[in-house]
């Protein structure tokens, strides 16, 4: 119940969706007796789908989430493991083609193969199903991750492979289950930067100590925080990026799936 809400009132909760649904609405009450609160909506719609778009709104939510925390600290030795969270890959699409169509967060990939040569005694996790709501059963991200990797250099015995998760909640608890990590093992979690807060949170209530490893930033420097977007779609994408991971960690905290509003560094 809850993966469904999450693919619907959350999707829609989004702030390009949710205020095109209120400029439609107020198109529709133009033809009503209410006509004039539907001019209010359709000129709220627009002008927030501006703020929204070209103000550097989108920068602010997503600085925090960005730098919550540090790069990794590779002076402490090489890891055990190194677990890539599914995102970049688009399974359906890729079950139309036979082939990885990699749409999205490419740097998870990029940045994790970089790390399986430079540890090469470390195992390699992927971990990603199909997070559609209505999905095909045999289009999952993980099985074209596989040969994805393989041909990028990382052996086969050394890749396990994570199919069935739906969401990072999944992500953290099938991970656990499927390589059963040991005391005093280090494994690394490889996922985009604003995404680490929650992924941390919810493998932390998993029961799976794990090192971030952030990478895939959307935000450069705190004088780019302010930057205006040229590109009405980009400031949206990256607004829409941002709320939603800020309303994953205020629900996710809410229903007690993670311990922390705000999950940071470990102390000590």
């Amino acid at each position: 119940m809850f993966f469904f809400f999450s693919k619907t009132l959350g999707i829609m909760s989004l702030p390009a969706n949710f205020l095109i649904g209120i400029g439609v609405l107020g198109a529709i009450l133009l033809a009503t007796r209410r006509a004039r609160l539907g001019r209010r909506l359709l000129v709220a719609s627009v002008v927030l789908l501006a703020i929204c778009g070209f103000s550097p709104l989108g920068n602010l939510l997503l600085y925090p989430l960005e730098h919550r925390f540090p790069p990794w600290d590779e002076t402490r030795g090489a890891p055990d493991g190194i677990i890539i969270l599914g995102g970049s890959i688009e399974p359906e699409l890729s079950a139309a083609h036979g082939r990885a169509a990699v749409m999205y967060a490419a740097d998870r990939l990029i940045a994790a193969v970089a790390l399986a040569r430079r540890y090469p005694n470390a195992r390699v996790v992927f971990s990603g199903g199909n997070a559609n709501l209505i999905a095909d059963d045999t289009a999952k991200e993980a099985d074209y991750a596989l040969p994805l990797l393989e041909s990028l250099g990382i052996a086969r015995e050394r890749l396990t492979i994570e199919r069935l998760s739906r969401n990072t909640r999944e992500n953290a608890e099938f991970s656990k289950a499927q390589i059963n990590p040991k005391d005093g093992e280090r494994w690394l979690l490889v996922t985009s930067a604003f995404h680490m807060p929650r992924s941390v949170g919810l493998f932390r209530k998993a029961g799976f100590a794990v090192e971030p490893y952030p990478v895939d930033w959307r935000v450069g420097k705190p004088a780019d925080i302010l930057k205006w977007a040229p590109v009405s779609l980009e400031g949206l994408k990256r607004t829409d990026i941002a709320m939603r991971e800020w309303i994953g960690l205020t629900v996710y905290w809410a229903t007690g799936r993670i311990d922390q509003w705000f999950p940071g560094p470990a102390r000590g």
